[in-house]
């Protein structure tokens, strides 16, 4: 792809094709602010709007060319697709790694069906029926994203006009790449890896976009460019089939994060290959046990930081592939093994850098915006919103689940976020139970926080949110005298689960040549450190309180970098260094603060020795 076109990698690095076109790039588009455009029917015969964008980043963004910050609640994009004349005879698709909030396309003015619902799950289109290969057509995106409905997740984004607390710039319409590719009619639609260390082998699950008889699906495994298995199937969908790797294997881990290429090929009763996909897979297990997290059967203490991947250039968006590893390498130098990506759903090259790096992470939704999770909300009456919010969140997280599931760097599932159970106890019992088992439907390989922080109904893993300005209230709280864990109201029996304080410090520190981001910046506790020593201090004490008692399973510190005027972030908004290198690993590996060098004691100063006398010769 040309070095011009903005996130010109192939976006999708665990299901590759090598035939595709990025769609990135300049598009036009009209802001529709009076929500008239459909009864205008303005997708009829349009060629192009006046203004133009920069996609895949949002309108709010800088780097799009438009930073347009007030509510976008419905507007239109428009973009030219030539079509390859070699793609004829293909299923011709158009996807979307994420686009907020509804989605719908309509080509050479026509209406397509083809509609899209959820900010932050990827989508297809197929598109074959509307257009022709060799030809040029005209593609028209209808988009809606109301913030304040409280039916549709937003994550934080600010529900105001201007950025406030933990919320911030808004994100509407496109803000990850899209782009087209070609496939056999009856392709390889996607494949389910499920790594199984015990037994030495993956099993995989494929789909097919339609079936045909006489089809064959060839895996083939390779470590390091040699072949180490193989296996043919019978080209059937959700049929499951495992393909052992031998008496030698190489486990994934922070350590070692090895990685299996794997080769999918679809061939024809004649022996001809009609779809090959690339891929790749991580060999390794994560369960939990006895109160403890498990990595390959051995216990694993979880240092995690909280990342909620916010940008000063492109909000949502990172502004290239590099900066997604590069956020990653910051957290790992900060002494940190993984991260809690927070109320944001990562596109799927930020995993690939996780995978590769070894690189820990909890999958997480946008859950905050949801009438149904806040404190407020109740079902009483048969209440619309609760119900169409539940309905809108349990469609997009299902998409969440099975487009990652096959990365291993993620280990755990949380998909939600401080929910309130204050209002109606046993609907929010009945939704929180149904998101835990349709994540454990989807996915029984790892465990699920179902709610991260507050008012756990079935979980596997018991998290908490304590913030809290020493060390001895931390302790404190997290072991109160009569219960084993920190409990809110509400709260079924905690039964063992491993014990994780997956919200702690949030300790503001603006280094002395930086300003305050806006006039209400703010951090936790109301403290305003004076220097990165009383930072690395503070964040010393309260991680030695939790990795030296065996009743605690992990932690996850807020926050990776300060993000708009939440500064207590352990790098600036920039990504430049807050502390001086090896400060804050120590501080978050071992709960020390790194002693000042002994000061030297002056040198003595040398004292010129006087040459003996000469001994006078005797006379004779």
């Amino acid at each position: 792809m040309s070095a011009k076109i903005p996130r010109s990698e192939y976006p999708r690095p665990q299901f590759v094709r090598e035939n595709w076109i990025n769609l990135n790039g300049t598009w036009t588009y009209e802001f529709d602010f009076g929500k008239s455009g459909r009864d205008r029917e303005i997708w009829k015969g349009n060629t192009g709007f006046k203004n133009k964008i920069t996609v895949p980043f949002c309108p709010e963004s800088d780097i799009s060319g438009v930073g347009h910050k007030d509510f976008i609640e419905s507007m239109f994009y428009h973009k030219k697709l030539a079509i390859p004349a070699d793609w004829k005879g293909k299923r011709i698709l158009l996807h979307f790694g994420a686009v907020d909030y509804a989605c719908e396309a309509f080509i050479d003015g026509k209406e397509t069906g083809l509609v899209h619902y959820g900010g932050t799950s990827s989508f297809t289109f197929d598109i074959t029926e509307f257009v022709k290969a060799g030809g040029k057509h005209d593609l028209v995106l209808a988009i809606e994203d109301d913030q304040r409905s409280a039916v549709q997740p937003h994550g934080k984004q600010c529900y105001a006009y201007q950025s406030m607390g933990c919320f911030y710039t808004r994100t509407t319409g496109i803000w990850q790449t899209v782009w087209m590719e070609p496939v056999a009619m009856d392709g390889l639609k996607n494949c389910k890896i499920v790594p199984d260390l015990d037994a030495k082998a993956f099993h995989f699950t494929p789909e097919f976009f339609m079936e045909s008889q006489n089809r064959t699906l060839r895996v083939t495994i390779k470590a390091n460019g040699k072949k180490v298995a193989e296996k043919s199937v019978p080209a059937n969908s959700s049929m499951p089939f495992t393909v052992e790797l031998g008496k030698t294997v190489r486990a994934w881990c922070p350590e070692d994060p090895f990685l299996y290429d794997i080769a999918y090929e679809l061939i024809d009763a004649n022996g001809v290959v009609v779809d090959s996909v690339s891929a790749y897979a991580g060999l390794r297990k994560i369960h939990t046990e006895n109160g403890k997290v498990y990595l390959n059967n051995k216990p694993i203490f979880l240092r995690l930081v909280l990342d909620q991947g916010f940008y000063p250039d492109g909000i949502w968006t990172a502004p290239s592939d590099e900066a997604l590893k590069k956020d990653i390498e910051l957290s790992m130098a900060a002494g940190f093994n993984g991260a809690r990506l927070h109320q944001k759903v990562f596109e799927e090259r930020f995993h690939y850098w996780a995978d590769k790096l070894g690189y820990l992470t909890w999958g997480e939704s946008s859950s905050w915006g949801l009438y149904c999770f806040s404190r407020n909300a109740s079902m009483r009456g048969g209440d619309k919103t609760f119900w169409q919010g539940a309905w809108n969140f349990m469609a997009e997280w299902r998409e969440i689940v099975e487009r990652d599931l096959n990365h291993p760097s993620i280990i755990a599932w949380t998909p939600a976020n401080e929910t309130w159970s204050f209002c109606d106890i046993r609907a929010y019992r009945r939704l929180m139970t149904a998101i835990y088992d349709l994540t454990k439907s989807i996915d029984p390989t790892r465990p699920c926080n179902e709610t991260s922080g507050y008012h756990h109904v079935k979980t596997d893993l018991w998290t908490v949110h304590l913030y809290r300005p020493d060390a001895a209230s931390l302790a404190k709280d997290m072991y109160p005298e009569d219960k084993p864990v920190f409990m809110m109201e509400h709260e079924t029996g905690y039964n063992g689960q491993p014990y994780i304080n997956d919200e702690f410090g949030g300790f503001m520190y603006i280094p002395s040549e930086r300003q305050k981001f806006a006039a209400n910046t703010w951090g936790y506790h109301g403290l305003d450190l004076k220097n990165e020593d009383e930072l690395c201090a503070k964040i010393a004490e309260q991680v030695a309180i939790m990795i030296n008692d065996d009743r605690c399973a992990g932690y996850c510190y807020t926050q990776l970098t300060d993000v708009e005027q939440e500064q207590n972030g352990v790098y600036n908004y920039d990504r430049t260094l807050k502390v001086s290198e090896g400060k804050l690993a120590l501080a978050f590996k071992e709960g020390k603060v790194k002693k000042p060098a002994a000061k030297k004691a002056p040198a003595k100063k040398a004292v010129a020795k006087k040459a003996a006398p000469k001994a006078k010769a005797k006379k004779k």
